[in-house]
């Protein structure tokens, strides 16, 4: 069975203890790593999961405690509705089967992810004054906007490696 490994930072490993693994040794599969972190909306726990190979954000709204058992379906729910909002269209049973297990691990201390995480964040407390509350925040729009924002992957300075999250998980699901 395939696994996802989701490197949590310290605020949300304090949060999923229980879900940790320490299997250092996984595969991560065809989206490779993500990382995942906490923030918060009027008082509520949000996770912003970023996707390592194509900077792709993917936003959980009201998490509680209840629903840690359930968390992977959450995951892969709101991931396959992100998607098609995207515009990228796909089988649930697909994704299902290329994301697999989710193993939450201890920080990776990735701090070019952390950066941007913490950018797309800055953004989303910028759009969170337009709205007001958690409840009448369009989050597929928003998050849709992180997609959609110029991001740079590779080396070089070229042209062509500065795209979007959107146009680079089209390109990583249709392999």
């Amino acid at each position: 069975m395939k696994r996802t490994k989701i490197h949590t930072t310290k605020k949300l490993e304090k949060v999923v203890k229980k879900l940790i693994v320490n299997d250092q040794n996984a595969d991560c599969g065809l989206l490779g790593k993500w990382n995942a972190t906490i923030f918060y909306v009027d008082r509520k726990k949000c996770w912003l999961f970023t996707n390592g190979l194509t900077v792709y954000n993917v936003i959980l709204t009201n998490i509680k405690a209840s629903d840690l058992g359930a968390i992977e379906e959450i995951f892969k729910n709101t991931f396959y509705t992100q998607l098609i909002y995207d515009g990228i269209v796909i089988e649930f049973e697909y994704l299902d089967a290329i994301v697999g297990k989710l193993d939450f691990m201890k920080t990776d201390n990735d701090r070019r992810m952390t950066g941007f995480q913490n950018q797309r964040l800055y953004e989303l407390d910028l759009w969170k004054d337009q709205f007001g509350s958690l409840d009448t925040m369009p989050i597929k729009e928003l998050t849709s906007r992180m997609n959609s924002g110029i991001i740079h992957i590779g080396k070089s300075r070229r042209m062509e490696d500065y795209t979007d999250a959107i146009a680079e998980m089209k390109k990583r699901l249709a392999k």
